[in-house]
């Protein structure tokens, strides 16, 4: 049997200490998740988050928008560009895998000069050279694995913040475009609340020519009318921000938004399982996100760790040398060696501590990151089950009080014109219609949202 050379040996040790990787393995961070969310009466385990957009959002003018925002908003182009970066990163720290190969080649002349170096007592001469170097660091106690696990972590979590962001800008898309609908039934209902009591001043207006009324009704009438009218100018403005806040979203220049369905047609759906709080940590792109943080953190550890082994280090050379062209074509100049290095740190007088100390303190605050997270969106999907179950009780005590003020109105004019009533309670129901319309639309504005709110909180639109 052969004995073991020297060169060898260094292999044979890479080799049985290939599987060595300091620092702690990544486990995920313990979280305190309940059974059920608060506010699910129903328990079930499928969930509203695994519908994708495209069926929660059934008005195509809305899906058009929603499409046209994840193709073009700057911010989502944004965050594809850092995760091209954290891809490159990742590219980087993997090069550490395999041996660095350079090269170098040198052509000169000169005098008291020997091979490029100065000296003395040397005519004028002329030099040759070209050569090849290697340079491979064995990953003995795992550093560079350690980097690569890190950054790969890294890059995942680049990718997550990515589709958070899609995410976000899916909910705030159609979020937007239900507050325009919801501006444009509040507008109609401005338009229709000024009509209404311009039929009262007219109809006080003509009983005032015919001796049967005063000044006193007309005024209150035209004032009415008036406060009204002053509603429309606001609401086209707010109507005239929100489109332009859409086509920004879209990354477009302002302008109008082409759309013709009405709030009250934009249909909710039957039921909104809110799922279990277990699948909510593989679902929410911004708590998985958060864990790729911590892995990241984590392997940080390994090489702050590894930092105080040794590194081991195999190089070589080849190449030629000469100081003559003819020599160094003709294969007469060659040169080679082959070297192993082996350097560690003494005394570095608390540095690798303090990096280490760094590094488990970064760990740590990337835990409580996480769990804050994490509970921030078991609060989230709370609130949006809540507040959908009872904006569903108002909405129903809302429409009972629009239907009587309509009936409230109508009666109100028909005693009126009667002469059984005076003007001010024809007024007085009128008044109070309008804001319980603009109470009604808010409420059902806010049904859908809830919806968004909700379908955003549990992570959903992405398989």
């Amino acid at each position: 049997m052969r004995p073991i050379t020297p060169i060898c040996a260094p292999f044979l040790l890479a080799l049985l200490l290939a599987g060595c990787a300091v620092g702690p393995d990544y486990k995920r961070p313990p979280v305190n998740a309940p059974q059920n969310f608060r506010g699910d009466a129903m328990g079930l385990t499928n969930s509203l988050g695994d519908m994708p957009w495209w069926e929660l959002f059934r008005d195509e003018t809305l899906q058009a928008l929603i499409r046209g925002a994840l193709t073009n908003n700057y911010d989502v182009r944004i965050a594809a560009a850092r995760v091209e970066q954290a891809r490159a990163i990742l590219a980087e720290n993997r090069s550490g895998y395999f041996p660095q190969i350079t090269y170098q080649g040198e052509a000169g002349v000169g005098k008291n000069v020997q091979e490029g170096t100065a000296t003395s007592n040397v005519r004028q001469n002329q030099w040759y050279e070209g050569l090849g170097n290697l340079s491979w660091e064995i990953d003995l106690w795992g550093r560079i694995r350690r980097l690569n696990e890190s950054a790969r972590a890294q890059f995942l979590a680049t990718a997550e913040a990515r589709t958070n962001v899609m995410l976000t800008l899916v909910a705030t898309v159609a979020a937007d475009y239900f507050q325009l609908l919801a501006l444009d039934r509040e507008l109609q209902i401005a338009r229709d609340t000024t009509n209404s009591f311009g039929q009262s001043l007219k109809i006080f207006t003509e009983r005032l020519h015919g001796g049967v009324s005063s000044k006193l009704e007309t005024a209150a009438a035209e004032a009415e009318q008036a406060s009204a009218a002053a509603t429309i100018p606001e609401l086209e403005r707010q109507i005239v921000v929100e489109e332009n806040q859409i086509r920004i979203l879209l990354g477009m220049n302002p302008g109008p938004i082409i759309h013709r369905k009405k709030l009250l047609e934009e249909l909710l759906p039957p039921d909104v399982p809110p799922g279990l709080p277990s699948t909510l940590l593989e679902r929410r792109p911004d708590i998985r996100q958060a864990e790729q943080l911590v892995r990241s953190a984590n392997a940080q550890i390994g090489v702050a760790r590894a930092n105080f082994y040794p590194r081991f280090t195999l190089t070589a050379l080849f190449g030629q040398v000469s100081p003559e062209v003819s020599t160094f074509t003709s294969g007469g100049a060659n040169a080679w060696s082959a070297a192993a290095s082996l350097a560690g740190p003494v005394f570095q007088a608390g540095l690798l501590k303090g990096q280490l100390q760094q590094a488990r303190a970064a760990r740590e605050e990337a835990v409580l990151q996480y769990q804050s997270v994490v509970l921030n969106a078991l609060q989230e999907v709370s609130n949006a089950l809540e507040a959908r179950r009872q904006l569903a009780r108002e909405r129903i005590e809302q429409t009972r009080a629009v239907t009587a003020y309509e009936e409230a109105v109508q009666v109100a004019g028909e005693r009126y014109t009667a002469g059984h009533a005076n003007y001010y309670e024809l007024l007085q129901e009128q008044q109070l219609l309008f804001p319980a319309e603009n109470a009604l639309t808010q409420t059902e504005l806010n049904q859908l949202l809830a919806i968004v709110q909700l379908y955003r909180a549990l992570g959903g639109g992405w398989r």
